[in-house]
């Protein structure tokens, strides 16, 4: 049954319609400002893709100085895909070093940088000449190799005081003539030329 509708009826709802849009406006604007970074928010986001980026650098350019002012004298860097952690500028620049040692014509392209107020996610494409022995590769083949990953970085304060990176280095094997035995007999080589 329909119940009439009288002044007294529509008020109420009138009220409850009122008070609904009010606290819908309000939600938005309160969603609104939280979305809004402070000043110095954003600078530290700045500084942190600053760094980010000085830290590619570093690889491509071997530059000590530069490393030694981007991490905090007890930093550590892990390197995930040799399994070894370095402790350290001085380990940390051995670790850079070791890759010069072996590499000519060294090239960091930094694709995408996330920020956040106390680090960044680095995402990169690495290439080289392999001119010089590297690791099992005991003779300098002269191939380009070439392979991605990306660096985590946790900034303390406006320094790096850890880093690691993550990679795959089999394209990198591959690529200066290596070869790959799996269980059951089948061999991976560049190319895809796979023999049994």
């Amino acid at each position: 049954m329909d119940r009439p509708v009288t002044p007294s009826h529509r008020v109420p709802n009138a009220i409850s319609r009122m008070r609904s849009a009010w606290i819908s406006v309000l939600v938005v604007a309160l969603l609104s400002g939280c979305a809004q970074l402070s000043e110095s928010e954003e600078q530290r986001l700045r500084e942190a893709e600053l760094t980010a980026r000085s830290l590619m650098a570093a690889w491509e350019s071997a530059d000590r100085a530069l490393i030694e002012d981007l991490f905090w004298p007890e930093a550590t860097y892990d390197d995930f895909p040799n399994q070894h952690t370095y402790q350290g500028i001085e380990e940390i620049i051995g670790y850079v070093d070791a890759m010069h040692a072996w590499a000519d014509n060294v090239y960091m392209n930094v694709g995408k940088v996330h920020v956040t107020t106390s680090g960044a996610v680095i995402e990169w494409v690495f290439s080289a000449i392999q001119a010089r022995p590297m690791g099992a590769v005991r003779v300098g083949t002269g191939q380009e190799v070439v392979t991605n990953g990306v660096t985590v970085i946790e900034l303390e304060g406006d320094r790096i005081i850890r880093a690691a990176d993550y990679a795959d280095t089999t394209p990198m094997m591959l690529q200066v003539g290596g070869r790959i035995e799996l269980p059951g007999g089948e061999v991976l080589e560049m190319g895809g030329a796979n023999a049994r």
